[in-house]
C-alpha cells in the first residue's frame, strides 16, 4: 500500500513540476509580428552609415551598388524579450510553407538586436558580398518588385525557446514595402498547430 501511495505521490509531483515549468517558460516567450500600422517610425542604421526611417507595418527592401538591405518593423506580442539570431531570405514567397529553412542556412547577425515585450522593435539583415549567388537572385527580386520572404530565428533571453517566424515583404504601388506575418515554427518545443 505504501508503495502505491509513494508513486501516486511522486507522479502528482512530477506533474506539478511539468506545470510549472511550462507556466514560467511561458512567461519568457517571444512573438514577432509586424508591428501596428500606427507605431512611431523607427530609425535603424547599418555600419557602413546606411539609415532608413521605417514606419509600422512597414519594411526596406533596397539594391545598393554594394549591398542589399532589409529592415521590417516588428512587435513583440509575447511575454518575454525576443533575442534575434540569425535570418534567411526566399527571393520569391509562394505560400504555403510547410517546413522553414535549415538553421545551418540562416545568415548570423552582425550585432545583437533584442524587442522587448509588448514593444515596437526591428529587424535588419543585409548581403554584403556581390560575388555571393544570393547576391544577384536578391538584387532581381527587389528589382522585379516580387514578394520576398524573409524568415528570422529568435529565441528568448535565456537562449531558449527557439522560433522560426516567416515574413512577407511586400511591394506597395507607391514604392514602399509592407510586412506581415505567415508562420511560425517551434524549434525547442512541439509547434503552435
Amino acid at each position: 500500500m505504501l508503495a502505491f501511495a509513494t508513486f501516486g505521490s511522486v507522479r502528482s509531483a512530477n506533474r506539478a513540476a511539468r506545470a510549472a515549468e511550462r507556466s514560467l517558460l511561458a512567461g519568457l516567450r517571444p512573438v514577432l509580428m509586424p508591428s501596428n500600422i500606427d507605431d512611431v517610425p523607427l530609425k535603424v542604421g547599418f555600419m557602413d552609415d546606411r539609415w532608413y526611417m521605417v514606419p509600422g507595418s512597414g519594411a526596406v527592401a533596397e539594391a545598393a551598388e554594394g549591398a542589399i538591405y532589409f529592415v521590417a518593423s516588428l512587435r513583440n506580442m509575447g511575454s518575454g524579450i525576443a533575442v534575434l539570431h540569425g535570418w534567411y531570405m526566399h527571393p520569391d514567397l509562394e505560400l504555403p510553407f510547410d517546413e522553414h529553412a535549415p538553421l545551418e542556412d540562416f545568415h548570423r547577425l552582425t550585432r545583437d538586436l533584442y524587442i522587448a515585450p509588448g514593444q515596437p522593435g526591428f529587424f535588419q539583415g543585409a548581403f554584403r558580398d556581390p560575388v555571393a549567388p544570393e547576391f544577384e537572385i536578391a538584387r532581381s527580386a527587389i528589382e522585379g518588385r516580387r514578394r520576398i520572404g524573409i524568415e528570422i530565428l529568435y529565441g528568448d533571453h535565456e537562449g531558449g525557446q527557439r522560433t522560426v517566424s516567416l515574413f512577407a515583404f511586400t511591394p506597395r504601388q507607391d514604392g514602399a514595402w509592407t510586412v506581415s506575418v505567415s508562420r511560425h515554427w517551434s524549434i525547442d518545443r512541439p509547434g503552435p498547430r
